[in-house]
């Protein structure tokens, strides 16, 4: 399969295409052919280096001291269900659906394994690959600010003022 690559931190010109295996469901995995992801900030920032200040050295410990441990980004995709492992219940070869591998990344590609108990769920029918692919990284992100930062309890309204961006 062919998968955006990068094996050392830089600009954008880093990242080229590549033949790289296609991976195989465990019996707890489905196989996602990818129709759609997203290329957002936590991209940005992996492939680039460039973090918060006093994060640099962590970021490295955790994603590789002098190149990435991962070289296939992307944490969000959305695409249709390809193959199910052996013990997989509750989505067949056909169920399109979205998810949201986040840190483990790797949707930059063709193909992606996920586990079928993973943050992987039915695409709705009234949105586009497109759509569904980007609802995760920033419906996360959101959704963690509101509840844990904002404390927005359920019945109260929120106004959201801009939405310009992924947040």
């Amino acid at each position: 399969m062919k998968a955006a690559l990068y094996t050392r931190y830089g600009p954008p010109d880093v990242v080229h295409i590549a033949e790289v295996p296609t991976p195989a469901p465990k019996d707890n995995e489905v196989l996602i052919r990818i129709h759609a992801t997203t290329v957002n900030s936590a991209d940005w920032r992996l492939r680039s280096a460039k973090v918060p200040r006093g994060f640099g050295l962590l970021i490295r410990l955790v994603f590789g001291i002098t190149g990435p441990r991962q070289p296939i980004l992307g944490t969000e995709l959305s695409g249709v269900i390809e193959a199910v492992g052996a013990g997989v219940a509750g989505f067949k070869p056909g169920d399109a659906v979205f998810a949201f591998p986040g840190a483990k990344m790797r949707c930059h590609a063709e193909y992606r394994t996920i586990a079928a108990s993973g943050n992987i769920l039915p695409k709705p029918e009234n949105l586009s690959f497109e759509q569904a692919a980007a609802l995760s990284f920033g419906g996360t992100t959101a959704l963690f600010f509101l509840r844990d930062q904002a404390r927005v309890k359920p019945g109260e309204r929120v106004l959201v003022l801009g939405a310009s961006g992924t947040v």
